[in-house]
């Protein structure tokens, strides 16, 4: 199996076979946990107006975004686990765009296989990976705001790496590590309330899941996540 590690929307977009579009902090651990609060489906966007005429067309939908990390105007929820925890999204489908992990999703357009990426299912994800047994498998570390590298995506990337290696990785280090980030500090600051201390903690519980998220493309082109229990 090869393995390449590249970044943001330009990696995205040249990535082969599995693609796993990794977004820690926050998107694609809102991903899992809104499925796990009983979401029906979850349509990925990149753009904002994209996002708001989808809504248009599917009324009962749910807005969920950010852009830098502040809930989108006219957004039910931000891009966090904590408020999708506790919101009502039981059977509904929601609509989320983010400034980094989305846009990801949306230009990985050249793999077979679509996969977001997150600590809070990594395991499910590889065992999906490991299920089909790929050439080659590209992780695509969207960072801060898809611009530059953040500590969690890249640890994120190299806990995927080894999973699929069968090399040692020290999962207790993961959460004091990423405690001394500056890319922590948003959840540690009282000045940021929509970055609240529990989304750390909850971003960080690895292995929560035991799904897998796809994103596949239906006949007219709209992109939804699938949950692929393993």
């Amino acid at each position: 199996m090869n393995i390449y590690t590249v970044d943001y929307v330009a990696g995205a977009q040249s990535a082969q076979g599995v693609a796993i579009v990794i977004d820690v902090f926050r998107a694609f651990s809102v991903a899992c946990y809104a499925f796990a609060n009983g979401a029906e489906r979850i349509i990925p966007v990149g753009d904002v107006d994209d996002a708001l005429r989808l809504r248009d067309a599917i009324p009962a939908a749910v807005l969920v975004g950010e852009r830098g990390g502040k809930k989108l105007d006219g957004f039910d929820h931000g891009n966090s686990p904590t408020e999708i925890q506790a919101a009502d999204v039981a059977g509904k489908t929601l609509i989320h765009t983010t400034h980094a992990g989305t846009q990801g999703l949306v230009n990985a357009s050249n793999a077979t296989h679509v996969l977001t990426g997150a600590f809070v299912n990594a395991s499910a994800t590889i065992r999906y990976v490991q299920s089909i047994t790929p050439r080659t498998v590209t992780l695509v570390r969207m960072g801060l705001q898809a611009e530059c590298n953040s500590d969690e995506d890249d640890l994120c990337a190299e806990y995927l790496r080894c999973l699929l290696t069968g090399d040692a990785f020290d999962v207790a280090a993961i959460k004091p590590t990423l405690r001394a980030s500056q890319f922590s500090d948003r959840f540690f600051d009282p000045q940021q309330p929509w970055a609240p201390q529990s989304d750390f903690d909850f971003c960080l519980d690895v292995d929560r899941f035991d799904f897998a998220l796809r994103a596949q493309r239906s006949h007219d082109g709209e992109l939804s996540l699938t949950q692929i229990p393993i």
